[in-house]
C-alpha cells in the first residue's frame, strides 16, 4: 500500500466514524474563530466554549474587541490561562483586522501569520474552515495520531503538515484534521490507545508493530 493510499484509507475510515465532525470551537462570526483558536492555546476547547460563550456577549463586535480596557479583558480570559498574553493579543488582533483588513479575515498564509497571535496551525484553521482552502491543522492529537498510522515519520508541526497535505485528498484536508482530534479523544489517545476497539488497527502501523 502506497502513502497516499494509506492516506485515503484512513480519510475514508474516520468519515465512517464520524461523518458529521467540525471544529469543537463554537463561533457565530468568523473573527470568533479566530479568537476562539488563540484562546484554545494550552487549554482544552471545552474551556474556551465556557469563556467564550460570555465573552462574545460582553465584546458582540470587532471594535468592542479592539477598544477593551485591557486590564478587563485579561480577567475575563483568565480561566482560559496564560491571560496577559491572550489578552493583549485578541486586542491587537482586533485592531489588525480593523485597520488593515478592512474587519474581514484574511485568505492567505502570509496574511493569516501578520497578526497578532496567530501562527501556522491557527492560520490553518481559518483557511480550511472559513474558506475551505486545503488545511492541515497540526495540533498534538493530528501529530501523534499521523506518526502513529505511519501518514508521517516528523514530530515537528510544519513538517507534518507538509507531509500530509502530499497525502491528504485537498478537499477532504480539513475535515479530516477535525475527525483525528475527535478520534484521538475517544480512541487514540496518547497514553492507553484503544488499539482492540480501532478501526483503523488493521493498517496503523503502531497497532501492527511491537509495542
Amino acid at each position: 500500500m502506497t502513502d497516499k493510499q494509506l492516506a485515503v484509507l484512513a480519510c475514508d475510515t474516520l468519515e465512517k466514524l464520524y461523518p458529521d465532525a467540525k471544529c469543537s470551537l463554537e463561533y457565530s462570526k468568523p473573527y470568533e474563530l479566530m479568537i476562539a483558536a488563540r484562546l484554545s492555546a494550552q487549554c482544552t476547547d471545552a474551556r474556551v466554549n465556557i469563556v467564550t460563550k460570555e465573552l462574545f456577549k460582553k465584546y458582540p463586535d470587532l471594535e468592542s474587541f479592539a477598544n477593551a480596557d485591557i486590564t478587563e479583558l485579561e480577567q475575563d480570559v483568565k480561566p482560559c490561562g496564560f491571560y496577559r498574553m491572550k489578552a493583549k493579543s485578541i486586542k491587537e488582533m482586533a485592531n489588525q483586522l480593523i485597520n488593515e483588513h478592512e474587519s474581514r479575515i484574511p485568505d492567505t498564509m502570509e496574511k493569516l501569520l501578520s497578526i497578532s497571535g496567530i501562527g501556522r496551525k491557527t492560520a490553518n484553521l481559518m483557511l480550511g474552515d472559513l474558506y475551505g482552502k486545503p488545511a492541515i491543522v497540526t495540533d498534538t492529537h493530528f501529530i501523534r495520531i499521523t506518526n502513529r498510522l505511519g501518514l508521517t515519520n516528523n514530530k515537528q508541526p510544519k513538517k507534518v503538515e507538509e507531509d500530509l497535505l502530499k497525502l491528504i485528498p485537498p478537499e477532504r484536508s480539513s475535515d479530516f484534521c477535525h475527525r483525528i482530534v475527535q478520534f484521538g479523544r475517544d480512541i487514540c489517545s496518547a497514553r492507553n490507545p484503544r488499539c482492540a476497539e480501532c478501526p483503523c488497527s488493521e493498517f496503523c502501523r503502531y497497532n501492527n508493530t511491537e509495542k
